[in-house]
């Protein structure tokens, strides 16, 4: 196993950047536990499991910091910004929130949507008792720890009980400053009943500076509830993307989660839904096309623990020039979780002899009274598709988008929002330098 890097980021570092944020003193008391996590983990090893085919040696944590205030002249080439209505944008550009607007009805009816940094000020009540508890736990390994410890701002959606939202909601994860490093934190939801979509992306303003981000994401449905959460993750190809993201869906409540992996030099996300009441459903989706010497990795988690459950995760994968992905998935069925029906599947494309992709699917199961399946692939374009497709008119790379385009709809097809879908679609175009 690659032995991962110090953070670098020591108690006077944190002292400094608790003394700067200005805040209450439960999140400053969540912080410090954290920060002694953080400190332990730092001496312990991370789990092999997930990170044997992670290297990190190239990565230096001392050569990126948060900034001390936003950059008001970035700007940022975003793929789902303008590709539909919004009922509220939030957009945050190196940790610091740029610009925060929701609709007055839904105001009114108690949502929230803004930064974090401003809302855990003025809703203790609601956010208290969720953020860091309920799905992403600081004690999980160095990382998580490290961004309980440094968050730095980031995009709460509250949707209170029995109310729905129909227009979807936007939030933007920024990095202007070269060197910058971004622990920003993502924190939805949703009372009983309550309904929404939320969509989320990752940008470089620049495509030449170096960053990093160290993030989290808490995804929380309530009995009944709804959620579509969709995150695009396009960091230019010289940041640094690691993050954990859960999501815990509890009796009766639904959740369609959509990842898309384009950007970073090497990203690694540690992916868990729980389904957490009897009737639970998640529906997991994954995009990434990789190219140059991008390295995508994966750890996804679904967990059953309670009974008549049901998860689906598909997972499609291109891989061009000399890329790597890597993909480790896990279905947990608790003993109690009888009557569970779990699937994973990961698909990948070879479009080059010199990509690779490491795909295990597996099963941990308790319960006696269950329907579980997994299954990967993997194999190169036919060139003969590639062939019949040339004869009939298309360039070679048309006939490779075609190609590829196909592989993907079986993702596609799953997506409910269309401005999703089109994203995908021409940000596959322009991986394959067909498309601006």
């Amino acid at each position: 196993m690659t032995p991962a890097p110090s953070t670098g980021f020591d108690a006077k570092a944190f002292e400094r950047f608790v003394a700067t944020r200005g805040e209450p003193g439960w999140v400053v008391d969540l912080r410090r536990r954290s920060f002694d996590l953080y400190r332990q983990k730092l001496q312990e090893p991370l789990t092999p499991e997930e990170w044997k085919r992670v290297d990190l040696r190239p990565l230096q944590p001392n050569r990126f910091s948060p900034a001390a205030d936003i950059s008001t002249a970035a700007q940022f080439e975003t793929l789902l910004e303008n590709r539909a209505s919004f009922a509220g944008v939030v957009s945050h550009v190196d940790g610091h929130c740029s610009a925060q607007k929701l609709d007055d009805r839904l105001a009114a009816r108690g949502v929230l949507l803004g930064s974090l940094t401003e809302l855990v000020r003025e809703h203790r009540e609601i956010l208290e008792p969720h953020l860091l508890t309920r799905a992403v736990r600081p004690d999980a390994d160095r990382f998580t720890a490290w961004h309980a410890a440094f968050w730095t701002g980031g995009t709460v959606l509250y949707v209170p009980r029995g109310v729905a939202i129909d227009e979807p909601l936007y939030s933007l994860i920024g990095l202007a400053k070269a060197g910058g490093a971004d622990l920003s934190h993502t924190l939805v939801i949703l009372e009983d009943g309550a309904s929404a979509t939320l969509l989320e992306e990752t940008s470089s303003a620049a495509t030449d500076t170096a960053g990093l981000h160290v993030g989290a994401v808490e995804l929380l449905v309530g009995p009944g509830a709804n959620l579509r959460y969709v995150q695009l993750q396009n960091w230019n190809s010289h940041t640094w993307h690691l993050a954990r993201q859960a999501g815990v869906v509890e009796r009766d409540g639904t959740l369609q989660w959509t990842l898309a992996g384009l950007g970073s030099r090497l990203s690694h996300i540690h992916q868990e839904v729980t389904l957490a009441g009897q009737g639970a459903s998640a529906e997991v989706n994954g995009v990434t096309f990789a190219t140059g010497r991008q390295l995508l990795s994966y750890y996804t988690q679904q967990t059953h623990k309670a009974p008549n459950t049901r998860s689906d995760l598909l997972y499609k994968d291109v891989l061009r020039d000399e890329a790597r992905v890597v993909w480790r998935g896990m279905i947990r069925v608790d003993a109690e979780a009888q009557k569970t029906d779990g699937y994973q599947r990961n698909d990948s494309l070879l479009l080059s002899p010199d990509c690779r992709v490491d795909a295990i699917p597996g099963l941990e199961i308790e319960a006696d009274d269950v329907r579980c399946t997994h299954g990967a692939t993997a194999g190169r374009v036919d060139a003969e598709q590639i062939f019949y497709c040339m004869c009939r008119g298309l360039s070679r790379y048309e006939a490779m988008h075609m190609i590829v385009e196909g592989f993907f709809h079986g993702v596609y097809d799953r997506i409910a929002v269309e401005a999703v879908r089109e994203t995908l679609s021409r940000a596959v175009e322009r991986k394959l330098g067909i498309g601006r």
